[in-house]
């Protein structure tokens, strides 16, 4: 009699690579990728160039990573110097291998890790829940573009900024207000990063190059 597949516990997923930290104050960590289906991390390069953009804004502010996956993208903003981060994380096996990595940088009191579907959690979150920067990251093959950028802007303040990963082919539609400040294309992915509607933002710029 054949028997179903044993769920993999968090503590059994098999490590398929590594991302690493490329600047601040964690530099140089690595961080594990579990061989998990729909987990695609964003490059090095790419991080290294969303980061030259944020440079200038991440001072203090505050940080939510949806679908954090490595947590490259929230502790990399850590790093480099945000006040905090909350880590959104549904499965199981990553959100053990992200509080191991918050427990060894000794970031607890900076990075929050949870473990929920993202939607969800942001529909649970109450009004004065706000954030200054959001990463938006989904698995490409589930389509949650349009369902994870209305419920994000909600938590971000007014001239907030949104990063946006999705195909290269394919440009999400963007909530009203929002403008285009920086994007890259590379072979696998669109990297695009977003201002809010508030008073006082600065212009948008030309998009960058292309990364290779």
């Amino acid at each position: 009699m054949n028997r179903p597949p044993r769920p993999r516990s968090a503590t059994t997923a098999r490590i398929a690579g590594n991302v690493r930290i490329v600047g601040g104050r964690w530099r140089g960590t690595r961080l594990p990728v579990p061989d998990i289906e729909g987990l695609r991390p964003t490059s090095d390069r790419v991080r290294e160039t969303l980061f030259n953009w944020l440079q200038p804004v991440l001072a203090g502010s505050r940080v939510l990573d949806l679908f954090a996956g490595s947590g490259a993208l929230g502790l990399e903003a850590v790093s480099r110097g945000a006040a905090s981060a909350v880590l959104v994380e549904r499965d199981p096996a990553q959100v053990a291998g992200l509080r191991a990595a918050v427990d060894r940088l000794q970031a607890g009191a900076q990075v929050q890790v949870v473990q929920d579907d993202a939607l969800r959690w942001l529909a649970g979150q109450e009004p004065a829940d706000v954030f200054d920067l959001a990463f938006i990251d989904p698995p490409f093959a589930a389509g949650l573009w349009h369902g994870a950028l209305q419920a994000s802007v909600a938590r971000l303040a007014p001239d907030g900024w949104l990063y946006l990963e999705s195909p290269s082919d394919q440009v999400p539609e963007i909530p009203a207000g929002w403008t285009l400040h920086r994007e890259l294309r590379t072979a696998q992915a669109r990297a695009a990063l977003y201002r809010g509607p508030g008073q006082g933002r600065a212009d948008t710029l030309p998009a960058a190059d292309p990364a290779p």
